[in-house]
Order: C-alpha cells, then structure tokens, then sequence
C-alpha cells in the first residue's frame, strides 16, 4: 500500500503555545525542587551601642538555616554566620575596619536538605548602615568628682570600644574626637531645679554655693548628628558636704574638750597646792610660843 506524499499539515498555533507552557512549569518547577517551605528573612535590623553591632532578623527557622553576607558600599561581600538557627549575626569585626564606611547586609535562606545546592537560594538586604553615624553611645560614667568651696570638680571616663588601631583599643574620644561632647546635669540635692553644662573635653568645673550639697549625672552627646545624638543618663552621684563638716566639728570638739580638760586639771593642782600652803601656815601659827 503507497504511503500518501501530499504536503504536510502545519502544528496549529494553540498547540505550539501549549508546549511552550508546559515546558515552562517543567522548568518552574525543576528549579523550585529543594526550596519548598522556605522562609525568607525579614525585619533585618541593625543593633549597634559603641560600635559593637548585631544583624538580627525574623523569623526564627523551622526546616531551614541561614547564611549572612557583609559588604562595604563598594566593596565585595564577605560570608558570616555560616548555615545558623540563629536570628543574628555579629559583624562587628567587620565594620570596625572603617567605622565611617557604609556598610550592607544580606540573609540568604537555605532548606536543611539543600544546603549544597549550587543555585542561589532566596535572600533579603538589610538597609544599609555608617557605624561613625548610627552606633548608639552608651551610658557614659563619671570617673571622679570633688566639691571644693564653690567649685565643683567632675571628670567622665570614656567608653572603650571595639575599634583598634595598632592592637589598642580605641576610646569613644579617640573615635570621635571633638564631635563628642558630654553634658553635665546638676542641682542642689535639697532641690529639684536642674542647671547644665557642656564640654568637648571630659572635665566640667562649675560654680556651686558653698557648703550646699549637689547631685549630678552626665550624658554623652553628637550634636553634629542627625538622629542617635545622645546616649542613656549616667547614674546620679552626689557630694557630701555635710560629712566634711560634721568631721571638722569633731576634731574641733575634741580640741575644745582637751583645752577644757588641761585647764581642770591645771586648776585643781593650782588648788590643790594652795590648799597645802594654806594648810602650812595655819600649822605654823597654832604653835605656842617659847617662854624665855
């Protein structure tokens, strides 16, 4: 039997669409095997006091890890935090390189039975972050102070950081320099009006009344900043004048007593030999008087 030879008949144009989309499912879904259930991270958040800073993130991992990435504006990413169930990351050590770089993040989600995947897995960016701008300033302390008089001697302790030049630890004032300023708060602890008093430096020497007793805490401040300018109170100290006085009352009431004690004991030997004199002459004047 002849086989036909006539034309053929071209594929319908429906047709051709229908392949199409089903080899794209097939690829779909090809590429999605092994990243089902996957959560992405989100509420990526920078958490930074004296440059010490945390990348922490939502939500916590159920059938999943993560892995963070760090990277400078212009610079190339570097892996952290390798394949954790943790919701942070700590990139201080990177971002002390150069607190005044910009700095990105990025938290990839990988599916516990995929780890070795070689296709990327999904991921989200932090928002970016510039260390010398966003670090909160911690509560600062106050090292030493003295009330002399009228003057009022304050000196603040700068925090250490975590930033390193030449393997010192750098101070807060190493960091910043003159950009960092400390407010002094004060008043009389028999009253609740406050005064301040600011410095770039981290002694304040005020005028106060004497013998008052004062109250004062500090507070570290950036004024050329925009937000995070100023860090928590430090603890309230005061000045105890009244110690100082009651002391001095006491060593001036042990020398009046001493005086007061010197001069009985004085008296009463004054008048102890005035009464054996006494006593003499009355024993002299009793004797009767030879007859010739």
């Amino acid at each position: 039997m002849a086989t036909p030879t006539g034309p053929r008949v071209p594929c319908s144009e429906a047709a051709v669409a229908r392949a199409l989309l089903f080899g794209w499912v097939l690829v779909r879904v090809a590429g999605a095997t092994g990243t089902t259930d996957v959560v992405v991270a989100y509420n990526l958040t920078w958490k930074s006091t004296n440059f010490k800073t945390i990348l922490e993130w939502e939500p916590k991992p159920i059938n999943h890890v993560y892995t963070v990435q760090i990277s400078p504006r212009l610079g190339n990413w570097k892996n952290k935090c390798f394949y954790t169930t943790d919701t942070e990351c700590d990139v201080t050590d990177e971002i002390v390189k150069n607190v005044k770089e910009t700095y990105l993040a990025r938290v990839f989600s990988y599916p516990l039975d995929a780890i070795s995947s070689t296709g990327e897995p999904p991921f989200t960016n932090s928002p970016e972050f510039t260390p010398y701008l966003e670090t909160n300033l911690g509560q600062p302390t106050i090292r030493s102070f003295e009330q002399v008089g009228t003057k009022l001697n304050v000196t603040v302790q700068d925090a250490r950081t975590l930033v390193r030049v030449s393997g010192t630890f750098l101070s807060l004032r190493d960091v910043f320099g003159k950009d960092l300023n400390y407010i002094l708060y004060y008043w009389r602890a028999s009253s609740t009006g406050k005064k301040k008093a600011t410095t770039n430096t981290n002694e304040f020497l005020i005028d106060v009344d004497e013998g008052e007793n004062y109250c004062f805490n500090v507070q570290a401040v950036i004024p050329s900043r925009r937000a995070n300018q100023k860090s928590p109170e430090s603890p309230i100290e005061c000045t105890s004048q009244e110690k100082v006085l009651s002391t001095e009352m006491f060593f001036i009431v042990v020398a009046v007593m001493l005086v007061v004690i010197i001069f009985i004991i004085v008296l009463s030997v004054s008048l102890c030999k005035c009464r054996k004199a006494r006593a003499g002459r009355s024993g002299k004047e009793s004797l009767p008087l030879n007859v010739a």
